[in-house]
């Protein structure tokens, strides 16, 4: 099982632009629609909705994906 995040806190992953950061927005538990396709998602393995810093564009990733930035 991965690292557990909640709603507001500041996470960073990698992306094919590098290091991103964001806030978290939501916590899925169970499986979603994100931009037109099914993601998976249960209590075990939660996804989370994620603003980045920089943009406007709203991430989803399972928590294996994220670290915990520390202000």
């Amino acid at each position: 099982m991965s690292e557990r995040f909640s709603v507001g806190d500041h996470v960073g992953w990698n992306s094919e632009a590098g290091q991103v950061s964001g806030t978290i927005t939501e916590v899925h538990t169970t499986d979603f629609e994100y931009k037109g396709h099914t993601r998976r998602a249960s209590e075990d393995e939660p996804q989370y909705e994620i603003a980045s810093d920089k943009t406007d564009h709203i991430a989803a990733h399972k928590g294996s994906a994220l670290h915990l930035l520390r202000s």
